[in-house]
């Protein structure tokens, strides 16, 4: 038994003087790092180059024109006569407000008016003044408007061509503040975007611009810029552009969304590959690693268009730089790298 005990003693020295062994020959196999080593890099010399503005604005799509329909004053509903979504014609009756206060009024009316017609076959054979006869005329006139003006706000009339968008009472409301109808011309519709300032001498008056919708996947609408507003938002650096489209066939509706395309021309602009992209961490800025003099400087960068495997870059990188598109990891701002061959 004590001979078996010193057997395995003796074994397990063994492997144990082995596995030492095998530990220093691969540590001598090792390849020894340079803790002073410069990182390995691959450089790309970037250039400006034409590149296309093609730009894309979301907007909501608006009516033309938008009317609100409603008395001047509160009253009761008597009828509404239209329903969303119907087209309507300009001159047409709409709504109808409860008339008792405008048959008052009419009869008032025509009362004045047998008053007048009495002076006035009174003043043609001397039988009354002229003041007379002025006083009763201006009270005709004063009538005659006012009429006018409650016989409009009782029998309410449609401004416009267009369609009703929304109801907001029923028979027998009383009006209270909000439009009772909504009605707004679609044939054409609008859309506002906001343009960088940049682009300010790029847009025209006429330019065309295509239109894209959620509801009609892989079809484009044309439209027109209609007016382009002559300030520049000082807080976004930004102007707003309207954008008519004909909608000859009605298909957009105020309140789709739409992407709106602009081509503004050709701008030169260094170009660099997306491997040269870097984002610093905690924060969405974007920047590359320059290469002068055997070091590196840490440049932020612009971002304009995705080109593709490439950026077009708006600010930060000269023309004829050297960039780094590999072996980022171990760069600072001002390392010394070594060039790859």
């Amino acid at each position: 038994m004590k001979a078996f005990r010193i057997l395995g003693i003796a074994l397990c020295s063994m492997l144990l003087l082995a596995a030492c062994g095998q530990k220093k020959k691969e540590s001598a196999q090792a390849p020894l790092v340079d803790p002073n080593a410069k990182p390995l890099v691959k450089l790309a010399k970037v250039a400006e180059e034409p590149v296309a503005q093609i730009q894309v604005y979301s907007a909501t799509i608006v009516g033309e024109i938008k009317n609100n329909i409603a008395p001047s004053s509160p009253g009761r509903i008597s009828r509404i006569k239209v329903e969303v979504g119907d087209n309507v014609k300009k001159g047409q009756i709409l709504v109808e407000m409860d008339e008792t206060t405008l048959s008052q009024q009419e009869m008032q009316l025509k009362n004045l008016e047998t008053e007048f017609n009495r002076i006035d076959q009174l003043y043609k054979v001397g039988g009354v003044s002229k003041s007379e006869w002025d006083n009763v005329n201006l009270q005709l006139e004063v009538a005659r408007k006012s009429f006018q003006t409650l016989k409009e706000n009782t029998r309410l009339e449609s401004p416009i061509d267009g369609v009703v968008t929304a109801r907001n009472y029923d028979n027998g409301d009383l009006y209270g503040g909000q439009a009772i109808l909504v009605v707004q011309k679609i044939a054409p519709v609008k859309l506002t975007i906001n343009v960088s300032e940049q682009y300010y001498s790029k847009v025209k008056k006429g330019d065309e611009v295509n239109i894209e919708l959620d509801a009609y996947p892989g079809e484009t609408f044309t439209g027109k810029v209609s007016l382009i507003y002559p300030t520049v938002d000082a807080m976004t650096h930004t102007f707003p552009v309207e954008i008519n489209v004909a909608n000859t066939d009605q298909k957009l509706r105020p309140g789709m969304f739409a992407r709106a395309t602009l081509n503004l021309g050709a701008l030169n602009h260094v170009v660099v590959p997306d491997l040269a992209i870097e984002k610093r961490s905690g924060s969405g800025d974007r920047f590359v690693y320059v290469y002068s003099n055997g070091k590196v400087s840490y440049t932020k960068v612009e971002l304009g268009q995705r080109l593709g495997d490439r950026y077009e870059l708006i600010s930060g990188v000269p023309n004829g730089a050297q960039v780094v598109v590999a072996g980022q990891a171990k760069l600072a701002d001002g390392k010394e790298v070594e060039v790859e061959k």
